[in-house]
């Protein structure tokens, strides 16, 4: 039996990737921190079948115990101050952890336990001010916030990791991944529950930030399958994971109401004050070298992806509702 070790666990892709990895055989270890108790809903379901043990990016000591006691034979890096606006209020922690928490596990793992292959969750916000259209592994980067700055870092770092001590170190340029396990702070997510909340009359309106930015947005349980391909190739490498399709804002909006019979234009409100400083206007990434290499393809179409969030959506503010969680807003109240 095969074991992985996965930081970020209590994340989105985190709990997706553990029960995938449960269903094809592998003993799960779950890197958590002590604040990160109150995500842990995400594994409820197979929290009787993993192992979660406490460790920190911030911690280079705690890491490399880590690997020393489990000596996993694959490790997956998904942990990281993923919110990009947060990054803008708190870049100096994002890049301890986005980026100095990436050399911090490689170090661990090359001191520790050589022979384990490592997976770094790469992002296209490292594309950000996007050079070629659409982006490749070949495309330069060019970051437009301390998120994407930071996990440049960390990608580079291993490729450097990759080349100087040789670690079947490989990275997944992921694209947006959304599911209905998206924290409610992702504009994706940010929508579907604010449909939700509108069609069972607990609010009114819904403010979101520019309506323009266009993005590729996949289904994360698909996305978690390429990463597991990655370390079962020979040679480590970075791939894109991606649709190749690129949606708007408004476009995921308009579909998220029309899903529930509403007219996005009467609730959706353009608020100046969402904005970025720094705006990433167009990313579509070029998947080609992974459905080539690992034979990867994404199942799950857009409009599709849209609909399953906001059914979910509905199911849990209708819940809330009935246990008197939430209540109806006022008729005179936006």
């Amino acid at each position: 039996m095969p074991t992985a070790l996965i930081t970020g666990i209590t994340g989105q892709d985190g709990s997706y990737l553990a029960e995938h990895l449960l269903g094809l055989g592998y003993a799960v270890v779950g890197v958590t921190r002590q604040s990160s108790g109150n995500t842990a809903g995400r594994l409820v379901a197979i929290r009787d079948r993993i192992e979660l043990v406490g460790g920190d990016l911030l911690d280079q000591t705690s890491l490399l115990a880590l690997v020393e006691r489990t000596r996993p034979d694959e490790v997956y890096n998904l942990a990281a101050l993923t919110f990009v606006p947060t990054s803008w209020e708190q870049p100096v922690l994002t890049g301890e952890v986005t980026a100095l928490g990436v050399h911090r596990l490689l170090e661990a793992v090359r001191l520790a336990h050589p022979g384990a292959r490592v997976y770094q969750a790469s992002s296209s916000e490292m594309f950000g001010k996007a050079q070629h259209v659409p982006q490749d592994e070949a495309t330069p980067f060019y970051p437009r916030s301390p998120y994407g700055v930071s996990k440049l870092y960390g990608h580079w770092i291993t490729v450097n990791y990759r080349e100087s001590y040789g670690l079947h170190a490989s990275s997944g340029i992921l694209f947006n991944h959304e599911s209905e396990r998206r924290s409610p702070e992702f504009v994706s997510r940010k929508i579907t529950l604010g449909v939700a909340r509108i069609k069972h009359g607990v609010a009114r309106e819904l403010r979101l930030g520019n309506l323009d930015a266009r993005r590729d947005w996949g289904y994360a349980p698909d996305y978690v399958r390429a990463m597991h391909l990655m370390l079962q190739r020979e040679t480590p490498g970075d791939y894109v994971v991606a649709t190749g399709e690129t949606h708007s804002v408004q476009e995921f909006a308009e579909l998220a109401f029309a899903a529930t019979g509403l007219d996005w234009r009467e609730h959706v409100v353009v608020d100046p004050a969402l904005f970025r400083p720094a705006e990433v206007d167009l990313l579509v990434g070029d998947a080609s070298r992974a459905r080539a290499d690992l034979g990867w393809e994404p199942t799950v179409a857009f409009p599709a992806l849209v609909r399953l969030m906001v059914e979910a959506d509905l199911e849990l503010v209708a819940d809330e509702v009935a246990r008197g969680i939430l209540h109806p807003a006022p008729a005179d109240v936006r």
